[in-house]
């Protein structure tokens, strides 16, 4: 585990760490940082895999499904984390599990633990995460709600804008036709790609750094547990009964053992439910995530 967690936790805590440590110190427009990730470095990043990536068809659909299932589970696992209270709070603590970081991260993680080919399948599951966050968050908060359903449609609306979406088909398209882009648009493109996990890392350091220390109650506390325990288990399981083997098993196993995402808490505001508790959640399971991560990232060569 000492291995695990000098080799593959350490650059990540050391980048987020000193965003976190800026952010206490400095005042740091957050909104700005997380614009150019999502607006420039992300869609980057996302086209950068697609066209140098090569992506097998069947194992990109069994991905998929053993993340849909892995995703399903966790909705329960919310759920039985919220009985008895107000649908508010229950509906975010579902939406706390179900909604993981495999993004800031995810991707670095799943870099260090298993190189390039590893990082290639935690991409296509920070993509699958990053669509099916805006079509899962939507049902979650606005079902049975009067007046949700036009602004979940707004919110879908938005997520179709996002040049990570038009990056994704770009990139499947230019690949069907065999096209390439010229070299120096090319060159452009990756060193936009590799600027983005330091600065993801940074962003979630400034994000944590800035909340302060939160109260943590039972529901709070199951709901991490649920996140970064259950998680992890309900993605071997999905993975297995989906037919994964090898790497990409593993680099489900280590995504789905990610922490909530702070994006979760971004689409609790939105829908008017309890951002408290999914911010919350948020804290404690990045918090609490460097040992069970190291866990599983000692446990994932059995899996390869």
């Amino acid at each position: 585990m000492w291995q695990a967690l000098s080799d593959v936790l350490l650059p990540v805590l050391l980048v987020a760490g000193l965003g976190g440590l800026l952010s206490a110190r400095l005042p740091i427009d957050q909104a700005t940082v997380a614009r150019i990730t999502l607006y420039l470095l992300s869609p980057a990043l996302v086209l950068e895999v697609l066209l140098t990536t090569p992506v097998q068809a069947g194992e990109t659909l069994a991905l998929g499904a053993a993340y849909a299932l892995t995703v399903a589970g966790c909705l329960g696992l919310g759920w039985l984390c919220g009985l008895g209270r107000p649908v508010p709070e229950q509906r975010s603590l579902m939406a706390s599990v179900a909604i993981w970081n495999s993004g800031n991260m995810g991707l670095p993680i799943a870099l260090f633990a298993f190189g390039k080919t590893g990082f290639a399948q935690a991409t296509l599951l920070f993509l699958m995460s990053f669509v099916g966050m805006y079509l899962v968050a939507p049902v979650v908060y606005s079902a049975g709600v009067p007046g949700q359903p036009r602004a979940g449609a707004a919110l879908l609306l938005n997520m179709v804008r996002l040049p990570a979406v038009w990056m994704v088909g770009a990139g499947l398209l230019l690949r069907a036709l065999h096209l390439h882009l010229p070299a120096g648009l090319m060159r452009g493109v990756e060193l936009l790609a590799q600027a983005t996990l330091p600065v993801v890392l940074l962003s979630l350091g400034l994000q944590l750094g800035a909340a302060g220390w939160p109260r943590l109650d039972l529901r709070v506390a199951l709901a991490t547990a649920a996140r970064l325990l259950g998680g992890p288990l309900l993605g071997l399981g999905a993975g297995l009964l989906c037919g994964l083997g090898g790497p990409a098993l593993a680099v489900l196993v280590l995504s789905a053992s990610m922490p909530t995402a702070v994006n979760a808490l971004l689409i609790a505001r939105e829908y008017g439910g309890d951002a408290d508790t999914v911010a919350r959640t948020a804290f404690f399971s990045s918090v609490l995530s460097v040992p069970t991560i190291a866990a599983v990232v000692s446990l994932l060569p059995a899996l390869t």
